[in-house]
């Protein structure tokens, strides 16, 4: 069994839309970033590469690369899922957790984890997805963006 850890964090940019957990969250401002800025997608997708020894999301996806400019990221973990599995490892959990003044993810949150349990290729009762705040602290806490931790369990 390995342990490894991913965080994620990303300034709001308007006219993009937000995404997050391979769910898009109409009438918000999105996340900037050279994929699509699924701040939760990509702690995940780091914290399986880390567990498995694989090194980092920007080592796969360089953001200088403009092959992934705009790039799903619940493609490029589904990407990850078949590395893993080719090095010989299985994802047995995930659990991560959104941090985020706005907007409000408890509605989200079931489709998050179906679609990140399908991106991996296990089930939705082996993926954890949490949303909280910060209480006003911080830059997230200010409502300038969202942050995103996660913890993956390999076998």
């Amino acid at each position: 069994m390995r342990i490894g850890i991913g965080y994620d964090v990303h300034p709001f940019e308007k006219g993009r839309p937000l995404m997050l957990g391979g769910v898009h969250i109409e009438g918000e401002d999105g996340l900037s970033g050279h994929s699509d800025g699924d701040a939760l997608l990509h702690a995940i997708t780091d914290a399986i590469l880390g567990a498995s020894g694989l090194g980092d999301i920007g080592q796969h996806f360089p953001s200088d690369d403009p092959t992934y400019s705009g790039a799903d990221s619940l493609e490029l973990l589904r990407r990850v899922g078949a590395l893993v599995k080719e090095v010989g490892y299985s994802v047995e959990n995930v659990d991560a957790a959104v941090i985020a003044e706005h907007p409000r993810l408890q509605p989200f949150v079931e489709r998050m984890r179906l679609r990140i349990a399908s991106a991996l290729g296990i089930s939705e009762g082996q993926v954890s997805v949490k949303a909280t705040t910060q209480d006003g602290l911080g830059a997230v806490g200010r409502g300038e963006g969202i942050a995103a931790m996660a913890v993956a369990l390999i076998k």
